[in-house]
């Protein structure tokens, strides 16, 4: 008798056993990975490790034209990636440069209500074909990252003299090679006034005196 309720005892204890360890191993908790903070900077082509700020908003202090490019992974060397994600960058801020350019003539039209939606297109058009050999003249990298991944990472800025000097060369080029199209724009000035004028839009834009 005694043997029996042993025996039963031991069977009872098995399954319980059995049961117990089927039942941890099927509720067995799956660690998720911490949502990332969206006011952080992640790599695009690396999202789960941060980057500096200024990879993802390309912004230097006292530099009002920056731009970030990229460049690898290389087997070419460290010096060489740098040249190249530089390169990338100098690209982009000639496009930002196009874009303070056109927002300089818009805010010009806006503040005097001189010349219409067309000629305004027109002018920021004929200016933007000058911009990019001007300012790839003057910007310089400012500072330099390189990712887990190998992918290298270059801030390239203007300084906001060289910005507004490139600026004003710019619009004066164009306005020598476009004068009908600018007197359309900025009124009937002379060539002097004219010139005011830009240098008046250059400060305005870049907080600073052109060179």
């Amino acid at each position: 008798m005694i043997k029996k309720s042993l025996a039963h005892l031991s069977t009872a204890l098995l399954l319980a056993g059995i049961v117990a360890c089927s039942g941890s191993s099927g509720t067995a908790k799956v660690e998720s990975k911490p949502e990332k903070d969206p006011n952080l900077c992640y790599y695009d082509d690396d999202p789960d490790v941060r980057a500096p700020d200024w990879v993802c908003t390309p912004t230097a202090s006292g530099f009002k034209v920056s731009a970030v490019g990229s460049f690898g992974p290389t087997k070419q060397g460290i010096g060489f990636a740098r040249d190249q994600a530089a390169a990338a960058a100098r690209a982009k801020l000639a496009v930002s440069m196009e874009a303070n350019i056109k927002q300089m003539v818009k805010n010009y039209q806006g503040s005097t209500g001189r010349g219409d939606a067309e000629t305004v297109d027109a002018v920021s058009s004929v200016t933007l074909k000058e911009i990019t050999a001007t300012t790839l003249n003057g910007a310089r990298a400012h500072t330099y990252k390189k990712a887990p991944n190998g992918i290298v990472y270059a801030l390239v800025v203007l300084d906001p003299e060289m910005a507004a000097s490139a600026a004003k060369q710019t619009m004066q080029t164009s306005m020598n090679n476009q004068q009908a199209l600018w007197q359309q724009f900025l009124g009937q000035k002379s060539m002097e006034e004219m010139d005011a004028e830009i240098d008046k839009m250059t400060k305005a834009q870049f907080g600073t005196g052109s060179k």
